[in-house]
């Protein structure tokens, strides 16, 4: 396969990852995660604009996934420099008045494995064929991801034991604080900004998909944040179980309206290169997941 097709290859294991629509759940999950560290959580709340647009923020980070995933090597390198170039001139204020920087590599570590993780296990949980060997392969492949925001990749968990070592070496530092209390409960119950006002009427349709990605967090965080009383892992299983099989019926064109424009323009692009060099794409992206129609 020609490089310039995609940075990562129809045949990785992060396509098989990336196209499953538990990403959504996996998506909110991570973001939940990485609230419980303070200064991740503070630099959040003082440098974005969460509260009033957290679909926003889902969709760019949606938007940035797709391009270091499906996109061409030069667009992943133009999102990973405007990425870095934000970051840079961003700072976090503690309450005593001590600044950090945004782009400080501990908290973009923290950020990328709580993002990834959540994207592995809650795809693997729903459903998802995955060995251990192709669990670690995503990981190992999402070094690449990794240093489009500024980290090394030789510093980023390439494997489960190593990313498992590093929640063990970073929880004693986490904790809930009132923003990551209160952006929980927003995941849990949004307030839906302006241009999506007239999805309030089915907001409540909301809250059991919140709850879900909410009772997917690990034990060890769901008892930190105590927020939603305990509820059988099994049925959180089947929920998800359930919410993977009606995702990835639906078509990718309807499902793609999800995205923003510019995220949909991109996936447009990657269908093109594929099809052109001998990949299957008539029912979408996902076809090239097929070895049998690979070129």
């Amino acid at each position: 396969m020609s490089e310039d097709l995609a940075v990562q290859s129809p045949r990785s294991t992060t396509w098989r990852v990336h196209l499953d629509r538990t990403m959504w759940v996996g998506g909110v999950r991570g973001l939940m995660l990485q609230a419980l560290h303070p200064l991740a959580m503070l630099g959040v709340w003082q440098n974005s604009d969460f509260r009033d647009d957290p679909f926003g923020r889902l969709r760019r980070t949606a938007d940035f996934v797709g391009r270091v995933t499906f996109g061409t090597p030069a667009e992943a390198d133009a999102i990973g420099r405007r990425v870095r170039d934000i970051h840079r001139g961003l700072r976090i204020v503690e309450p005593g008045g001590r600044v950090h920087r945004v782009d400080d590599p501990e908290l973009l570590l923290w950020v990328h494995c709580a993002e990834v993780s959540s994207y592995l296990e809650v795809a693997r949980r729903g459903g998802l064929a995955l060995t251990g060997r192709q669990a670690d392969r995503y990981l190992a492949e999402q070094r690449r991801s990794a240093a489009y925001v500024g980290l090394h990749p030789e510093d980023v968990p390439g494997t489960r034991a190593e990313l498992h070592a590093y929640f063990k070496r970073a929880r004693p530092a986490l904790r809930v604080t009132e923003e990551a209390r209160a952006a929980v409960r927003f995941l849990l119950w949004p307030r839906m900004p302006r241009h999506l006002r007239l999805l309030t009427a089915g907001k409540p349709v909301y809250f059991p998909f919140g709850a879900l990605c909410y009772y997917t967090l690990p034990a060890w965080a769901r008892r930190m944040y105590a927020i939603l009383p305990e509820m059988p892992q099994g049925v959180v299983t089947a929920g998800l179980t359930a919410f993977r099989l009606a995702m990835n019926a639906l078509p990718e064109p309807l499902h793609d309206r999800a995205f923003m424009p510019a995220t949909r323009r991109m996936l447009r692009d990657s269908r093109q290169r594929l099809e052109a060099a001998g990949y299957d794409v008539r029912n979408g992206l996902k076809g090239a997941l097929d070895p049998r129609h690979w070129p």
